[in-house]
């Protein structure tokens, strides 16, 4: 296998439910940001020969390849192949694994990994509406194998599980917010982001010209106080829910992509790799907890690589919900002042076909930063699934 790195990854601002993004169409919004990581390394596009994303509402703008569609509209060669993919919360980051593979494989010698996620215009369960005319994704003889819950149901049993308090719960998603708001306080997000052109529109939705979106807008002014009064997700539940609205993942709109090849195409092509990829891993996991793969991903690239917990510098463990973050630290031991240090989907957003992207994007700045060597990014997904990856700063 040969060795491949990491020339740059961007995204785009992460954009509040019904904000500055929420009327940018999907194949603009990530057509932008893999423009923008051309413009940056001074690519022409015809350079790349294989483009992967995420996207998980595919139905509406997002349906029909929204990858490939995205990457015309942005202008960029025809020639070029583009496929979207859905791994469910993890497909940005699964599609980067997928990338890594096509490179490390001798497939191709440039790839780029992305996602989009308009989670304003194309709601969730868009897909898979309740009583829909299609059917249920987890019906007929998957029932008599597995309960098929929901990622609310599966996150309050894992703080069950593991003995998570919603006090504890609420504690954490109080440091996500400070931690973001204290990383555009001190500008860490610097070169990362992609600002975006957007539709403004008035009182009755008329697009009345364009505005500039360069700054994540789900952050807010949070308190324990303010966060024990929130409405859990599950009102009707017994035993009683846990989360709430604080300390969940935000309903939110962005797009992500990042640049791989290998060290002697990036010599040829003049740009200078950022990263090694040292493992990638998709792996199973319960599907009725349905949010534990972080657990089990992170155990197999440790496996694989011989690193262990001492090894990382920084972890990016996507917070779908607080205590999916929280069980993994209790399984693996982790010192929390090491993950998500400069807040995660709780205070970000989580704009799900692209926040893979954004976790790398995330970490690759904060370790060049910091002068970290070796960073994990994991993820849960829906129907039980775990993504993960381990880079290594050059």
């Amino acid at each position: 296998m040969r060795e491949v790195v990491i020339v740059d990854a961007v995204r785009s601002p992460v954009g509040k439910r019904r904000g500055g993004l929420s009327h940018k169409h999907s194949n603009e919004l990530l057509g932008d940001v893999l423009s923008g990581l051309m413009q940056r390394n001074k690519l022409s596009g015809a350079e790349i020969e294989s483009v992967t994303g995420g996207c998980v509402a595919q139905v509406g703008m997002q349906a029909s390849n929204v990858v490939r569609n995205a990457w015309l509209t942005a202008g960029l060669p025809l020639e070029v192949p583009a496929a979207t993919v859905n791994t469910q919360c993890g497909s940005a980051q699964h599609a980067h694994t997928l990338a890594h593979a096509h490179v490390a494989s001798g497939l191709v010698d440039v790839a780029v990994a992305c996602g989009v996620e308009s989670m304003s215009q194309v709601v969730m369960g868009a897909s898979a509406p309740p009583d829909g005319p299609y059917g249920l994704p987890r019906a007929g003889r998957y029932t008599e194998l597995y309960e098929p819950t929901t990622q609310f149901e599966g996150a309050d049993r894992i703080a069950e599980t593991w003995k998570i308090s919603r006090e504890e719960l609420e504690q954490f998603g109080k440091m996500s917010q400070d931690r973001a708001a204290r990383a555009w306080d001190e500008d860490r997000f610097a070169g990362q982001i992609i600002s975006i052109e957007a539709p403004a529109v008035d009182d009755n939705g008329a697009v009345v010209g364009t505005k500039t979106i360069d700054r994540d807008e789900g952050l807010r002014a949070t308190s324990l106080e303010g966060l024990a009064g929130l409405r859990v997700n599950q009102p009707d539940r017994t035993p009683a829910s846990r989360h709430t609205a604080g300390t969940s993942s935000q309903i939110s709109d962005g797009a992500s992509a990042v640049l791989l090849t290998t060290p002697e195409k990036a010599a040829q092509l003049g740009l200078r790799p950022r990263a090694r990829i040292v493992d990638s891993v998709l792996v199973g996991s319960d599907p009725v907890l349905m949010l534990t793969g972080p657990i089990p991903a992170t155990a197999k690239l440790f496996d694989r690589t011989g690193l262990t917990l001492s090894d990382i510098d920084l972890f990016e463990v996507n917070e779908a919900f607080a205590a999916v973050v929280l069980a993994w630290q209790k399984e693996t031991g982790a010192d929390l002042d090491k993950v998500n240090v400069n807040g995660g989907a709780i205070a970000l957003g989580h704009p799900l076909g692209a926040t893979g992207g954004i976790l790398i994007t995330k970490l690759l700045g904060e370790l060049e930063r910091t002068g970290g060597r070796y960073g994990l990014v994991t993820m849960c997904c829906g129907g039980g699934l775990g993504t993960g990856t381990i880079i290594e700063r050059l």
